[in-house]
């Protein structure tokens, strides 16, 4: 193998998909609830997505951003006009999202608060990434291990402690970045009191409130973005995965204020907003901007949680069922990786959220039926 080993690989090679169906080389199928780790939120091969996609690639794939992107300048429209934000830069990670965000915290507070050593404030249990910043931001040990010396200037608190975040709250302190829940971290919801008061709290003591969307933007948890469940208006949100529905697109939005930040020179990509990514995103902006599809996901993620909750009852290895919309976490009592190939033998593709908790992200199109056969599946799992 001329791979390095860095994944532990399912073995199942899948060839074709259709909304929330996959078929495997061997012609399997299988009900997706794994959307790619929230990434194709509007099913495999979407008819309007993949045709965007496919018109731009006969046409002309990359420039660069040495040349106007008349693409670049709609798509970043869209997204201000729906998140209330009016600042946008486009990249190709959820990473590189985050990677900017930091970056902009820093100069931010170098520049308007002429702070030496700026802090960021992250929760513990949190993920925000692989890169060297974005695995110190997260608030997890395990993806730390082996990769000293780490970068300066975060600080870690329990997640939903306002008054741990207050106790660290100092001169230097620039931003706080959070996730409104907490997926890899075993699908957490912060409770809507905590986050209206830490918005409070940052603006009071002139903090960034930094929102990482990145799965929970676009849809997932019923709302455009997991924000405006909370009724306020963050200062910046990354966004990534479910924009560009399996095509690596990735992004910041931040508020009127901070676009000097990020002057000329200041940062870069080579490929982020590129034509054929934002060809993407414009197709799933336009297709999130149905206020059906949000009620629907609203509707088809309460479904899934009480027939969960009435068929998983009698489970003793089911100690709680959580999320919000179509981001629902079955805590258990044992390690989750057997039940999730016994789920994948019986057709059904999830994942886990940490150690034991498995995790659905079914896409948001899932139908009814589709509903009900994934809860029988997984009901058939872990009575086993």
């Amino acid at each position: 193998m001329s791979l390095f080993p860095n994944y532990i690989r399912q073995e199942v090679a899948f060839q074709k998909g259709e909304k929330a169906t996959l078929w495997d080389t061997a012609g399997k199928t299988y009900l997706d609830f794994s959307s790619g780790i929230g990434v194709t939120n509007f099913g495999h091969n979407h008819p309007k997505i993949t045709n965007a996609l496919t018109k731009q690639a006969e046409e002309l794939w990359h420039t660069s951003n040495l040349f106007t992107n008349p693409l670049q300048q709609e798509v970043a429209d869209l997204l201000c006009e729906q998140s209330g934000l009016e600042a946008v830069f486009f990249c190709n990670s959820g990473a590189e999202a985050n990677e900017a965000a930091i970056k902009l915290a820093r100069k931010w507070a170098k520049e308007v608060k002429e702070v030496s050593n700026p802090e960021i404030i992250c929760s513990e249990g949190s993920f925000h990434g692989r890169t060297l910043a974005t695995l110190t931001a997260t608030g997890q040990h395990k993806v730390k291990i082996g990769f000293d010396p780490l970068p300066k200037g975060f600080v870690h608190v329990p997640f939903q402690d306002l008054h741990a975040i207050k106790q660290v709250t100092n001169s230097q302190t620039a931003a706080v970045l959070l996730e409104l829940v907490q997926g890899e971290g075993g699908i957490y919801p912060a409770s809507k009191p905590f986050v209206q008061e830490l918005a409070q709290w940052c603006q009071e003591k002139n903090i960034l409130l930094m929102i990482d969307e990145i799965q929970t933007g676009i849809g997932r948890t019923g709302e455009k973005f997991a924000h405006q469940h909370y009724s306020i208006q963050p200062d910046v949100i990354t966004l990534a995965k479910g924009l560009g529905n399996g095509f690596p697109v990735g992004a910041i939005v931040a508020k009127e204020d901070l676009k000097s930040i990020l002057g000329p020179g200041t940062h870069g990509t080579t490929f982020g907003g590129n034509l054929l990514s934002m060809s993407v995103a414009k197709a799933v902006l336009y297709e999130l901007n149905n206020p059906q599809l949000l009620l629907d996901v609203k509707a088809k993620g309460n479904y899934l949680m009480n027939r969960l909750k009435e068929e998983l009852a009698q489970c003793s290895e089911v100690e709680e069922i959580r999320g919000i919309g179509l981001m629902v976490g079955i805590q258990l009592s044992k390690p989750v990786q057997p039940h999730i190939k016994q789920l994948l033998d019986q057709g059904l593709v999830t994942l886990p959220a940490g150690e034991k908790v498995l995790r659905l992200l079914p896409p948001l199109v899932i139908t009814y039926d589709e509903i009900e056969e994934a809860v029988l599946r997984i009901k058939k799992a872990i009575s086993k």
